[in-house]
């Protein structure tokens, strides 16, 4: 399917809507900030994962799947990942390495696609250490007395403009510390001296390690250039980190860093902030083992991406039914082996067109779905036709990617009857209508449906899912 495309997105650097035109318009480049590696994944972090995930499936449908280059990198050294490694008694690299795995393991479960490049701030020290030479050559940064290298904010003219923090405002709520080095309250670290027993590499001014600020910004241009398209991230990035890459960069190079900034909205739990402290802290294999993964990605993308997300059992549940009767059109049809491109296709890109609008572009889905059902019975031919464009538009969100039958058989609770034994009931219960034992019939449709098992008798026989 071949597809036009007009689309817009909000800078939150602009703070408005603006048409996307890629710097090169042979290559489009995004750059994401991915995980802090020293426990498992969150529903936040899914969030995060799922909304650049059809970011980049959607820039890879307008451009071209060679044309889009996606990096999203992995913090592999800071305070927390050390403070966790100490707490195990475990080595730096074990601790990264495995939950650099289990993070993998949830993301592919969640359906999101592998980034082009995932760069660990651990193999680009050379390029970090370059970066910070280069700020202090240029009049940026300064090494203070502790050993320590931090970034003068009052150097760099455009500080706040992503954020729209003003830098006296700042200050006036900041105090220095009577044995802090820095010059000015504002002035983050670039390059933090070595502590007795933390990992350290050799640099200009002894060893060290890296600020958190500045992995982002070596990683970002050594990959993607120094000028590139679309900077991504949550919205509680946005201040300080985006904003101190954004002076980082643009100090070091001398030119713009980023044209378009997405950021995501905040997930709460229940209109709460989610905490640990609170008890409503979910990570995402815990809320996997309770729903099936694209019913996770349908929650997510039910809300436009820049709006605040509400976890809850009951939207969760809500998008399993919603989900459900999407799969429920596709039951029993073959779809085309190609899609064409209707009305319904042409709402849905303007839906996506529009600044990534999800909701608008579901609810396309859902008339697609309706629309299917209306022609089952009229026109087997064009319902295929429907079928093959509903899957087709789904994918651009990773949703109907699964057998139909298989979603409605899958899905098992502990101690539900599993695929094999439904099956022999329901042949037991055909041989029982067949000897028109309709009590033996009607038991065992009861039992089956206290299982959670739903029948649907038709032409074809029975076939059967499991309760939403």
């Amino acid at each position: 399917m071949a597809y036009r495309h007009n689309l817009k997105v909000h800078n939150n650097l602009s703070k408005q809507k603006e048409s996307f035109i890629p710097i090169d318009p042979t290559r489009v480049r995004m750059y994401v900030c991915g995980m802090t590696v020293y426990d498992y994944c969150h529903i936040g972090h899914a969030r995060v994962l799922v909304v650049f995930d059809v970011v980049n499936r959607y820039l890879r449908r307008i451009f071209g799947d060679d044309k889009v280059t996606y990096v999203r990198n992995i913090t592999d050294i800071d305070d927390k990942i050390i403070a966790r490694a100490n707490q195990n008694a475990e080595g730096i690299d074990s601790l990264t390495e495995r939950y650099i795995a289990l993070m993998n393991e949830d993301a592919d479960r969640l359906g999101v696609r592998r980034p082009d490049l995932e760069p660990r701030a651990t193999r680009y020290m050379a390029e970090i250490i370059e970066m910070v030479q280069a700020l202090i050559a240029r009049g940026y940064a300064y090494a203070a007395a502790n050993g320590d290298v931090y970034y003068d904010v009052s150097r760099f003219e455009g500080y706040g403009k992503l954020s729209g923090k003003n830098p006296e405002d700042l200050r006036a709520g900041e105090r220095v510390a009577v044995d802090e080095a820095k010059q000015d309250p504002l002035d983050f670290v670039l390059w933090k001296a070595a502590k007795p027993g933390e990992p350290s590499w050799d640099s200009p001014w002894g060893t060290g390690r890296p600020g958190w600020h500045i992995e982002c910004s070596a990683m970002s241009t050594k990959t993607l250039g120094e000028h590139f398209d679309i900077h991504g991230g949550g919205l509680d990035l946005q201040f300080p980190h985006h904003e101190n890459e954004i002076a980082q960069s643009e100090g070091a190079c001398g030119c713009t860093f980023v044209n378009y900034w997405l950021h995501n909205g905040f997930v709460r739990v229940d209109n709460e902030k989610m905490s640990k402290s609170l008890g409503n802290f979910f990570t995402i294999r815990e809320v996997m083992a309770r729903y099936d993964p694209e019913v996770i990605r349908l929650f997510i993308l039910s809300s436009h991406y820049r709006s605040p997300l509400n976890y809850s059992d009951q939207h969760l549940d809500n998008a399993k039914a919603a989900l459900g009767s999407l799969y429920n059109a596709l039951r029993g049809l073959t779809p085309a082996s190609a899609a064409q491109l209707s009305a319904y296709s042409e709402r849905f890109l303007a839906a996506m067109d529009d600044d990534f609008a999800t909701p608008d572009a579901i609810a396309v889905l859902f008339e697609l779905a309706h629309e299917i059902h209306r022609c089952r019975a009229e026109d087997a031919n064009k319902a295929a036709l429907l079928a093959a464009e509903l899957r087709e538009l789904a994918a651009l969100l990773g949703l109907l990617q699964q057998d139909p039958d298989a979603y409605f058989k899958g899905g098992a609770q502990a101690g539900q009857l599993d695929a094999a034994a439904i099956d022999t009931l329901i042949a037991q219960r055909l041989q029982a209508r067949q000897d028109k034992d309709w009590a033996e019939s009607d038991r065992i449709r009861d039992l089956l449906k206290a299982d959670g098992v739903l029948l649907e008798d038709g032409p074809q026989g029975t076939i059967w899912r499991r309760e939403s």
